[in-house]
């Protein structure tokens, strides 16, 4: 998977100092660090290499497919440098402990609170109103270094993935190097005090301690990408064994570098050693790409090609990589290679929405021309003022101001949501008062006559584009407030949800995916009309039908099957006095292209549909909705002032649907097919605005506003369906 899976996109890289603690400093050695250490320009050089992949991914991700690899590299050098740390200096207690932290907030928190606080104010001036709430939402869990598990439920959210970037989501991997920096050390004095209780010998306790942790976490790694990929690219258990392997080769290192051992190899072999492990990480990001399963072991050779790099200890010898790390704009890079990577991302999610247009060649000279001066200046008056003693004393000083600084962006990030909120609040009851007064123009209505009804100017469709993307139907448990009544990757468990009448004679059942879900607040308008009860059979994206669905795992291919076999059969036993059915295929069958797979989805139909027959059911097949695969909110809200520059042509709207097919051929008067096209797309143009109503909340969905006016479409052939005595 690739940084950017979410929409999106996504890598990122939390860079720790050059050395054990400290950086050069006026009037000192360059090459030596403040504990008069020698700086290792390999491992610098190392560094810049990195963060080029993970900046050049982003700003041409065609060019190096496997460029979010950088982001690995980085886990390693951070794992081998701390561990590296806290091995020449073991903690032996809270206050030892209270020390490390401090210095981590000390070097981490002011770049980054920077970052994070005047993204805030250029998105709230750049970005289109639609993407405030998200962006505030995550600027806040980065600010407290859990964004990577928000990232992580949203990427298994199928309607929050398709979600646009947010300029703070390559906050990610700095979560998991924070969280990283809490626990190592803890875990480290508990196995030094373990090992001094149980008189082990200390530097084995530890070695065998992390190495245990390595295994367990590159397991769980493993497994969960198999089995959940979208979560186990951010969430921080699937990482850590990544760090875990520069942590090894540091208690390798900190025990020879103690014991004053000769090195290992001869200079001969560790560069071909170096040379092997570039090659590793040069073949991850030349051939590795975002189908690729990430982490997993997949990540064993960007990690394990970094570990060679550093184990190596390039000599500076003339067929060594050492010389080239060691070349000044390698070094510089690799200096401010942390606030290269805090600046680039907001500045490339940020450019096009201030142009009005998508990232160009000029948009990425001028993201990367901004990022590296930023990060200059960043690392110039920011990062290096920050690191000097006088910051850190008394001890409670770095908390303190790193607590203040938290509160602040956190504050920033709260009046942006309180705004956001109260927006919605507004268009919420403008949408409520408007649906009341409904009227002959009023959504789908309309297009009945599309002579007398004006177009309504953009302060006056409902919902409001900033509030579309929250305008669904009650299926969403974010929306109703209630459960989500969606089956979701990994497992597809059953979920049921009930609306409408309690006690009424008329079941509904709605089945599918969630286009089907779309559904609900059209069912329900005539549920309160006819007092009929409704009962939901939801997936997200699985659709109902017995083919085998193309997921990105096997795990989840086989629970998406085994759901539909459970719903068919559920359905079939529960005997509603119908069945509403429609279905979005967005993914392909499993061993066809998706051109291919349609006669296989048709199939797939067939069997449900002749099982529900053979029941005695009752069905109304709806065929699939228009979609315009782009995000309409994003795109109302960036074009006020032309709203059908968020048109389309319906040729290429919508679907390919093999309902119709599959009804067909069944062949049975109990279920029957429904084309609801012509009421959201009349002619050859689906429009973005029908009636004075926004049509979807993203790029594929109705808004549950548009939905509730298409009752009057659905209503009859469904009541035909029930038959007049019910």
């Amino acid at each position: 998977m690739s940084a950017t899976t979410l929409g999106s996109g996504s890598a990122g890289v939390g860079n720790p100092p050059g050395a054990p603690e400290g950086t050069s400093k006026p009037g000192r050695d360059p090459s030596r660090t403040d504990r008069g250490a020698v700086l290792r320009t390999d491992i610098q050089g190392l560094r810049a290499v990195a963060v080029s992949l993970v900046v050049i991914y982003h700003l041409v991700p065609s060019s190096l497919t496997g460029g979010f690899a950088g982001v690995d590299v980085f886990f390693v050098i951070s794992g081998f440098l701390i561990t590296l740390h806290l091995m020449q200096k073991p903690p032996a207690g809270g206050r030892d402990l209270a020390k490390f932290w401090g210095r981590r907030i000390r070097r981490l928190l002011p770049a980054s609170l920077l970052v994070l606080a005047t993204t805030l104010l250029l998105s709230r001036l750049a970005a289109p109103d639609t993407q405030w709430g998200n962006t505030s939402r995550q600027a806040r869990a980065a600010t407290l270094y859990v964004v990577n598990w928000l990232l992580a439920r949203d990427s298994v959210d199928y309607l929050a993935a398709e979600n646009a970037p947010s300029p703070v989501q390559h906050f990610w991997s700095l979560s998991v190097e924070e969280q990283f920096y809490f626990v190592w050390p803890i875990l480290i004095l508990g196995m030094v005090l373990l090992a001094g209780r149980l008189r082990w010998n200390r530097d084995i306790a530890v070695l065998g301690g992390l190495a245990v942790l390595v295994v367990v976490s590159l397991g769980y790694s493993v497994w969960e990408t198999a089995h959940n990929p979208a979560a186990a690219y951010f969430v921080t258990p699937t990482r850590m064994w990544e760090l875990g392997v520069g942590g090894l080769l540091a208690v390798v290192v900190a025990v020879r570098q103690r014991h004053s051992l000769p090195p290992l190899l001869s200079q001969t072999p560790r560069v071909v050693l170096a040379w092997a492990g570039f090659a590793a990480i040069a073949w991850t990001a030349w051939s590795y790409t975002g189908r690729t399963p990430f982490p997993g072991w997949q990540a064993l050779l960007p990690v394990l090609g970094t570990a060679l790099v550093i184990g190596a200890h390039s000599p500076m010898t003339r067929l060594s990589p050492g010389p080239l790390l060691a070349l000044r704009p390698l070094q510089w890079l690799g200096d401010v290679s942390y606030s290269v990577y805090l600046w680039h991302w907001p500045l490339i999610v940020l450019i096009p929405q201030l142009r009005g247009h998508d990232l160009d060649t000029v948009d990425r000279v001028v993201a990367l021309a901004l990022t590296l001066v930023l990060a200059w200046l960043t690392k110039k008056y920011v990062e290096d003022r920050f690191r000097t003693p006088q910051w850190g004393i008394p001890l409670r000083k770095p908390f303190l101001l790193g607590a203040a600084g938290m509160a602040v962006v956190i504050a920033l990030a709260g009046l942006q949501q309180l705004e956001v909120g109260q927006r919605q609040q507004r268009s919420e009851e403008k949408v409520a008062q408007a649906i009341a007064n409904g009227g002959p123009c009023f959504g789908a209505a309309a297009l009945e006559h599309p002579a007398a009804c004006k177009p309504v100017p953009y302060d006056q469709i409902v919902p409001a584009p900033a509030d579309a993307a929250n305008d669904k139907s009650n299926a969403y448990g974010d929306v109703s407030g209630g459960k989500d009544c969606f089956s979701h990757v990994p497992s597809f468990r059953q979920v049921r949800c009930s609306f409408g009448a309690k006690r009424s004679k008329v079941e509904i059942a709605l089945v599918g995916n969630s286009h089907a879900g779309q559904w609900l607040p059209t069912l329900e308008r005539l549920a309160k009309r006819y007092h009929w009860h409704i009962t939901t059979y939801l997936a997200s994206q699985c659709a109902v039908a017995r083919t085998r669905q193309a997921f990105p795992t096997r795990a989840n291919t086989d629970a998406c099957e085994a759901w539909v076999a459970r719903t068919t059969r559920a359905v079939a036993r529960s005997k509603p006095s119908a069945v509403v059915y429609t279905n979005r295929i967005s993914v392909g069958a499993a061993g066809k292209s998706f051109e291919e797979s349609g006669p296989l989805y048709r199939a797939g139909m067939e069997s449900v549909l002749r099982t529900w027959d053979g029941a005695g059911l009752d069905v109304l097949v709806v065929r699939d909705t228009p979609a315009p695969d782009d995000l309409i909110p994003d795109c109302l809200a960036q074009h006020p002032d032309n709203v059908r520059a968020c048109n389309g042509p319906r040729g290429t709207w919508l679907p390919k649907d093999q309902s119709q097919s599959a009804v067909q051929r069944v062949g049975s008067p109990r279920i029957r097919f429904l084309n609801l096209t012509d009421h959201i797309c009349p002619t050859t143009t689906c429009d973005a605005v029908i009636g004075g109503v926004v049509t979807y909340f993203d790029g594929s969905h109705m808004t549950a506003t548009y939905a509730s006016t298409l009752d009057r479409y659905l209503g009859p052939p469904l009541r035909r369906l029930l038959g007049a005595t019910r």
